[in-house]
């Protein structure tokens, strides 16, 4: 007797997704939430969720993501690439895709459905992604949500680099000094974006054809989707931006869950609570700088010996001396004497 859930947990750089579909394919259940490299414990409050909504009803489950080998193998459930699973759900619920463009918060993906199955994904560098947008909105001191409010009302584009987010606050730090306007600043990163998906993915392979958006920055950012469609000249019909864009890569976690052994999303709750020394050895770890309190306290004291002596401005009368560092996040200006 087939399974009447099938569910999807997607573990991913910087959220956890948890979808569930019925038998006719129907998404029934999700759940989105931010993990801030808290991954054990998102994993154990959207499990907590999933009980609350199914109980000991019986289901299957496969996990994808990222950061989801990890947590796939704590609770031994099988492992999905997302990739691949955003390639299942896409050719589930949206016929005739040409190419499927998937942006997560460390990595994008691309996948092109027409004259063979051809799959792309960005490596180590988070270039153009969903932390990348994060990254510039925080050096103009607002999120994401607010950087797509003022792209909307931008007037021009200027080049930045989105390659690295080192580079990018390079060239966003000039026009901040020069007085650019905050809009164009948002559109201008927003276009970073899309040049670096269409560069650093496409590499010269065209996006044509329907084109199908997902991923939480796609889904939440109307302005990122209106600069892709202006710069692949799409025209409306042939952008699909799916109801539930964020959440296509669970939800074909879940459709590879079928013929899994079933589970009990409460079993699994239980399991992820009694791992609280759960721990991975993918990497050696660094020794600590201080091993004890006197080590800290001698390294203090070290330090305290070596800063300038200050004077009194207030009674201070002679010559003085300014000095101004104008860098790229801070300016710092001093005051000396003749000493």
């Amino acid at each position: 007797m087939k399974n009447k859930y099938y569910a999807g947990l997607d573990v991913g750089s910087t959220t956890v997704k948890l979808s569930v579909i019925d038998i006719n394919g129907k998404l029934v259940f999700s759940v989105y939430k931010r993990h801030f490299s808290d991954i054990r414990s998102t994993v154990i409050d959207v499990l907590k969720a999933a009980t609350r909504e199914f109980g000991d009803k019986e289901t299957t489950l496969k996990i994808t993501g990222s950061a989801g080998i990890s947590v796939a193998s704590w609770l031994g459930i099988g492992f999905e690439q997302e990739v691949v699973a955003c390639k299942k759900a896409v050719e589930k619920y949206i016929q005739g895709a040409s190419v499927a463009i998937e942006l997560g918060g460390e990595d994008a993906k691309i996948t092109y459905f027409e004259g063979g199955i051809e799959q792309r994904m960005n490596g180590s560098c988070a270039g153009g992604t969903g932390t990348f947008i994060d990254q510039m909105s925080s050096l103009l001191m607002i999120d994401a949500l607010k950087l797509n409010d003022l792209a909307k009302d931008y007037t021009a584009i200027y080049p930045i680099a989105s390659r690295c987010g080192v580079f990018a606050k390079s060239d966003i730090q000039p026009l901040l000094n020069e007085g650019a306007s905050k809009e164009n600043i948002a559109a201008s990163i927003f276009q970073a974006v899309v040049n670096q998906t269409i560069s650093g993915l496409a590499c010269g392979r065209p996006i044509k054809g329907r084109v199908v958006f997902l991923g939480g920055p796609l889904y939440y950012l109307s302005e990122l989707k209106q600069r892709f469609m202006d710069t692949l000249k799409l025209k409306p019909e042939e952008a699909i931006f799916p109801e539930n864009a964020h959440l296509y890569v669970s939800i074909g976690a879940a459709i590879s869950s079928k013929g899994e052994a079933t589970i009990k999303f409460i079993g699994l709750y239980e399991k992820m609570l009694k791992l609280s020394t759960a721990l991975t050895h993918e990497i050696e770890r660094l020794q600590p700088l201080f091993e004890t309190n006197e080590e800290l306290e001698a390294f203090n004291k070290r330090h305290e010996n070596a800063k300038a002596n200050y004077a009194d401005i207030h009674t201070y009368i002679g010559d003085c001396f300014l000095g101004i560092d104008a860098g790229s996040t801070t300016t710092k200006g001093v005051l000396t004497d003749d000493k």
